[in-house]
């Protein structure tokens, strides 16, 4: 005997919010078909499997769970009158049938939940990602059945060959694409069996990427440099102002306000990960520091001007503006780079690939670990891999110098 029910399930989305779904349940099996509705947990009605009147959409979703209870019931009951034996998983293939979401379906799902997120910058890069995978498949919708490991490995070769893309640019889109796998899994919209990942299909390894920073003499120069336009200038007082404070990220410096500046230290709020950083203020920082603050009359204003008059509760309209500044410093930073003969690409990415490069052996790991506010000691000493040569090249000399 089969029976269907509506069910909160457990695993709640980014949102901490429920999905509704439909579970079907035969000879002890159970299969869930995704209503695409989450819900708070208090508005659900266990006892009578339905949302409460509380909820400002009740009546709707109320209705979408009726409707699904009522198809899955016509196929049960058309299966007993044909005597049918089947299993709760075919049950549930036949009801959704041809209105089965298909994989950019459900990537439009997984968009849709960073956008109401407001993970801004995660979604725009990520819808570019899935819309090339679209555009290197040539189809519209996708079964996530033709999604193979033959088609993977294709798409992977044309990033890396005809793309001319990063081997870690590649790893991306594949950890993307086994990521929208698992949520059609976890939706109960696709079976495991159709899963391309894993030991014999594609497995997924993040390759080492090379961190290339400004050595101690390319840093004096900049500090030194001379014959540059107020906007240059300007750029690199940014740029120094990162690496002075262990090369904080360019979202973090352009939003540093007066009022986080106390007790000769700067106390701040990450924008990645939402940690708490407190670090004094080297004498380097307050030479630039004290420049802007001459011109500012606001106490708790912005320390440096490029993101007057945004509006900072609007979470996509900051992500915007902060883009667009750090291009236009980027490309100032690069002329001055030309200017002072510095042969390496100069960006406001690369303060924090400097302040790893000089710190290099001279810090021990987990005090950088703390400066950089990484949560895993594993994190800093990956991050750190690319600056740390004085102990394997001592080690060189040791086996070489006879």
């Amino acid at each position: 005997m089969a029976t269907v029910q509506a069910v909160l399930r457990k695993k709640r989305n980014s949102q901490n919010l429920f999905p509704i779904a439909i579970r079907i349940t035969k000879d002890r099996k159970a299969s869930f078909i995704s209503t695409g509705q989450y819900i708070d947990q208090k508005y659900w009605d266990t006892t009578n499997r339905k949302v409460k009147r509380s909820h400002p959409n009740a009546s709707r979703i109320n209705h979408l769970i009726l409707k699904n209870l009522t198809k899955a019931n016509e196929k049960l009951l058309e299966a007993e009158i044909n005597e049918v034996n089947v299993t709760a998983s075919r049950i549930r293939g036949d009801i959704i049938g041809t209105n089965q979401l298909d994989f950019f379906g459900v990537a439009e799902l997984h968009l849709d939940n960073l956008q109401k997120a407001e993970k801004y910058r995660q979604y725009q890069t990520q819808r570019g990602r899935i819309e090339k995978f679209r555009k290197f498949t040539g189809q519209q919708t996708l079964t996530f059945k033709e999604i193979s490991v033959f088609l993977l490995k294709n798409f992977e070769s044309f990033i890396l060959n005809q793309e001319k893309r990063k081997p870690r640019t590649a790893v991306n889109y594949m950890i993307l694409i086994r990521k929208i796998f698992n949520l059609a899994i976890s939706e109960g919209i696709i079976e495991r069996n159709t899963y391309p990942f894993g030991k014999g299909k594609i497995q997924i390894k993040i390759p080492e990427s090379e961190k290339i920073g400004l050595s101690i003499e390319e840093v004096k120069k900049l500090e030194n440099a001379d014959g540059l336009t107020p906007a240059q200038q300007q750029a690199v007082n940014v740029w120094l102002t990162s690496f002075y404070f262990a090369g904080i990220r360019v979202s973090d410096v352009l939003q540093l306000r007066w009022s986080d500046f106390h007790d000769n230290r700067l106390h701040y709020r990450m924008n990645k990960n939402q940690k708490l950083v407190s670090l004094k203020i080297p004498e380097k920082a307050l030479v630039i520091l004290q420049q802007f603050n001459r011109t500012s009359s606001d106490k708790n204003g912005l320390v440096f001007p490029y993101l007057k008059g945004t509006n900072f509760d609007d979470a996509k309209e900051k992500l915007t503006r902060i883009r667009t500044v750090t291009r236009t410093l980027n490309r100032r930073l690069q002329l001055v780079g030309n200017h002072l003969e510095i042969d390496k690409k100069i960006s406001m990415h690369i303060a924090r690939h400097t302040f790893g490069n000089i710190s290099g052996d001279k810090i021990p790991i987990q005090m950088l670990q703390k400066l950089y506010r990484h949560s895993s000691i594993t994190t800093t000493v990956a991050y750190q891999a690319s600056f740390m040569k004085n102990d394997a090249d001592s080690a060189l000399d040791k086996v070489i110098d006879f």
